[in-house]
């Protein structure tokens, strides 16, 4: 899958930059609030854009896959953001992961993961130094296996992550983003929370005129200190004007239990 997805990245990029460069607009207008452009990752992606602008709102499906050493895991999630006021963006999304046993025929229950709430303020809007600075957090209420719906709980923990994100334009066309914060993960089972730290950091390239852009997301994590990290090249492209597709691939630096994945997400702003 992931030779596929490399092969087709070039003529997508190249057909869909010669669809949307000539009506593509960058720039707000006077009446607008202050906006700055950014590349927004897209397998960690913001809860809004920075910036973002009251009445914004956008649907998110994504699909994924990911090779691990005992069984495949199949993703799947829903999401829907709206800017209720300038700056301001708020997120619902429901994550499903669905599991297909390897030769051990071994695998975890099927579920949806939780029901995801999220808000991200951006206090930082500088159309002079091309920057953008953000402030969110997200609420996570996990969710039991579907094989044990109506024997048990139903939520299994809570999941508490506030966040800090800053981005940079980088002259007229590279943009950078930094992500990071802890995630305090309370299990109800053993009253127990663990804590990770996020820093995920990002680059891209977008081509001029376009919302089109390549570049990659290093999903980075730290946890009873020990460290790991994910690569995940990727590109996104106009399909219409309201309509965009973003492609990942990740590469984990250490494959002792997860390999290759694949994530796709589709984008649609009403």
């Amino acid at each position: 899958m992931n030779n596929i997805i490399s092969k087709l990245i070039l003529p997508v990029l190249l057909v869909s930059t010669g669809i949307t460069a000539q009506h593509h607009k960058e720039h707000p207008t006077d009446s607008l609030p202050a906006k700055v452009l950014h590349a927004e990752p897209l397998y960690i992606d913001l809860i809004r854009d920075l910036g973002a602008r009251k009445g914004e709102k956008e649907w998110n499906i994504g699909v994924g896959l990911t090779d691990n050493e005992k069984y495949d895991e199949y993703t799947a999630l829903v999401e829907y953001e709206w800017a209720p006021m300038d700056r301001l963006g708020l997120e619902i999304e429901l994550p499903f992961s669905f599991y297909y046993p390897g030769r051990n025929n071994s695998a975890p229950g099927s579920n949806l993961n939780s029901i995801k709430m999220a808000g991200q303020y951006s206090f930082l809007v500088s159309e002079k130094h091309q920057a953008s600075m953000a402030i969110g957090y997200i609420q996570e209420f996990t969710m039991t296996q579907f094989n044990n719906y109506g024997r048990g709980k139903l939520f299994t923990g809570l999941v508490y992550n506030p966040f800090l994100i800053a981005a940079k334009r980088l002259g007229s066309n590279f943009h950078s983003l930094i992500y990071t914060g802890p995630v305090f993960d309370h299990h109800f089972n053993n009253d127990n929370i663990a804590t990770i730290w996020q820093i995920n950091s990002n680059i891209h390239y977008m081509i001029p005129g376009t919302r089109n852009f390549i570049g990659v997301e290093f999903n980075k994590e730290i946890y009873n200190n020990t460290f790991d990290m994910t690569i995940r090249p990727q590109m996104r492209v106009d399909l219409s004007d309201n309509l965009l597709v973003g492609i990942v691939t990740g590469i984990p630096i250490d494959k002792n239990n997860e390999r290759f994945s694949s994530f796709l997400r589709l984008i649609y702003e009403p």
